[in-house]
Formats: structure tokens, sequence, C-alpha cells
């Protein structure tokens, strides 16, 4: 008797958990999914997945430069190893078949038989010779004849086809050493946007640096603000795209890129996040996407760099701490420590709250 209350007890308990249990889970999927969807990361990438586009295969085949050129480098490498070792053995195989028809192999030879290739008796061989002439290495004990025609077609073919192929990897090669992208991940956006006042008006800032010594000029900060419209006619696009312009010092001239700067965006009746408070910020379903576009001083090609910012990475209420600080030998210093640092704001039109001061305690540990 007491063992069956004791089961039913159990069972009763299991009940009560499982229902809990079955409500947090879709809860947390809920909240990991409105977390993670974004078009663009925070270092840049887009996170985009493409899905049932027919021919993908053929379309990539077709434009084959950008493949290569966008492969990445383990790929690159297996496709440079690759393309010498195929190309020395398929041609090691028609020269050795070239031999086998010339009847090079067969035991009892006359005297007067003149072999296409000197000094192969093995495919081995054929391979070896197929390598020395590509390569250019130089003749020694293997050697072509004048007498077999179809061997020099071969090899004519062979020295033209694998020295386009060299030229086409080869030059894949240093367009992605040469691809701008690597300077872009040396350009550092802050990792939160801010809202407070400049100039009386109400500004979204971010702050931008370059970690190199190498300037960027010509710089140009671009914003696009992506969120959910609704046409005139009822149409309701997902993702509509609305340009955001964002300044320096009330100036619109491309500034050059040697200290952190701070960019800022006027929050007035032009701007498209008009109406945005800090009661509704956070329930907003928007992503604001910031690109930089300057040029590199040292070899004058142009570079993009990019970042997106969610509601709950704009800070309202807060500035930047200052970055730049002067050394006791009269030298500029920028510290990266206070980098992405935020403080509350002195302004009057922000009020103190809890939240704020938890977030600026957090800040001071860190």
């Amino acid at each position: 008797m007491l063992t069956g209350r004791r089961d039913h007890t159990h069972e009763v308990k299991k009940r009560q958990v499982c229902p809990k249990t079955r409500v947090s889970k879709p809860a947390m999927a809920v909240r990991k999914a409105e977390v993670r969807r974004r078009i663009i990361s925070k270092d840049g990438h887009n996170k985009v997945r493409i899905i049932n586009v027919e021919g993908m295969v053929k379309l990539y085949l077709h434009d084959i430069w950008t493949t290569v050129v966008d492969m990445k480098w383990r790929y690159k490498l297996t496709l440079f190893a690759s393309t010498f070792i195929m190309t020395w053995f398929i041609f090691g195989v028609f020269f050795y078949l070239i031999s086998m028809g010339n009847g090079d192999f067969e035991p009892n030879l006359s005297s007067n038989h003149t072999p296409c290739l000197e000094n192969v008796k093995t495919f081995t061989g054929a391979f070896l010779f197929s390598l020395e002439s590509q390569t250019t290495i130089g003749y020694g004990f293997r050697y072509i004849t004048e007498d077999c025609p179809l061997a020099i077609f071969t090899l004519v073919a062979q020295l033209v086809i694998t020295g386009l192929a060299e030229i086409f990897v080869t030059g894949a090669f240093l367009a992605k050493l040469a691809r701008p992208k690597k300077r872009a991940e040396t350009i550092k956006f802050s990792r939160n946007a801010v809202v407070c006042r400049r100039q009386g008006q109400f500004c979204l800032m971010i702050q931008v640096a370059n970690m190199r010594k190498s300037l960027l000029i010509q710089c140009h900060l671009t914003g696009k603000l992506l969120r959910a419209y609704v046409t005139q006619e009822g149409e309701k696009t997902l993702v509509h795209q609305t340009s955001v312009d964002f300044l320096m010092d009330s100036s619109s001239e491309f500034p050059f890129l040697i200290l952190p700067l701070t960019f800022y965006h006027m929050l007035d009746e032009r701007s498209p996040l008009a109406g945005l408070t800090a009661e509704n910020l956070h329930s907003s379903e928007m992503e604001l996407l910031v690109t930089l576009n300057a040029t590199m001083e040292s070899t004058a090609a142009t570079t993009q760099s990019r970042t997106s910012y969610v509601p709950n990475e704009i800070l309202w209420g807060y500035e930047f701490k200052p970055v730049i600080f002067s050394s006791a030998d009269g030298r500029y210093v920028a510290d990266f420590n206070f980098f992405d640092k935020v403080q509350l704001s002195n302004d009057a039109a922000f009020p103190r709250n809890m939240d704020k001061l938890k977030l600026e305690q957090d800040d001071n540990k860190d």
C-alpha cells in the first residue's frame, strides 16, 4: 500500500513539473530567434541564408573567377596543389600511352628503332618527364625525340594549357591577397550606439577608429535603416531600406581617420528615426546598418567596413567616454580600454534611473 501511494505521489509531481518545462522551452526559442534575427553581424558578415536557388552550381561556374577568389584559403591551397599534380599526372599518362603505341616498351627492339621518349621505360618515367617539361627544369636523362610528331604536339599542348592554368591560379592568389577585406578588419566600430544631445539636438552617435598607423582618407560613413514597412497600397515589405545620414562636427566633408572619430545622426523631423523615444526603443523591430567607405593612403585602394546595431545595442541617455588623452611628453594617446565604455549623460533631458545606474556600474567593473 505504501509503495502504491509513493508511486502515485511521484506521478503527480511529474504532472506538475512537465507543464512548466513545456512552456519554458518555446519561450527560450522565441527569445533566441529574436536576438539572432539580424541581417548583418557585428563583424560585418552577411547573415542572410540563401535557399532554393535553381542551378546554383552552374551560376558559380559561370563566374569562376569570383568563385575562386572568394574561396577560403584551405580550398585555394588545395586547388593550387591539385592543379599541378593533376596536370603532371594526366600528361604523364598521355606520354606513356604515346610511347606504348610506338612500341617503345617491347622486349626485343631492333637496333634502328627510335623511341618517342628516350630513357622512359615505365609510367614513373613518363610522369617524371611530364613534371620536368611543365616546370622547365630542363632535360638531361629523359628527352623527346624529333621522330615522334604526336609527342611533340602533346608537349606543346601541355605547355600552353598548364601555362594558362598557372596564370589563372596565381592571379587568383594575388587578387585575394590584394583585396582590401583584411584592411577592413582593422577598422573598429563601437560596440553600442548612444543617443544624447549634441548642440541642443537629440543625436544618435557612433564611434569609429582606425587600428593602424597608416591613414584612411576620404572617409564617408553611411547608414541604412532596415525594418518592416507597409506601403499605401497595403503591401508589406519585411525589410525596407531607408538612408540614414551621418555627420561629424556639423560637416559633411570627408575626414581622414587617424584618431577615433564620433559620427552622429540628428533625430529631427527629417530623420527616418523620428519619433524614437526611450520608451519605444527596445520594442521597435529595426536594424541600423552602418558602412564606412575609405581610401587607403598606402595603396590608394578603397576599403569598406560594416557593422549593425539592433535596438538592445542602442543606449538612450548615454555618451561615450573620452578615448583621446595627452601624455606627459606632449603626445596624443588613444586608449582603447575606453573605446567601448559609456557614461550617463549629464543632460537634464535624460533622467537617471536604476537601469542606467546598473549599466554604469557594470561598465566600471569591466
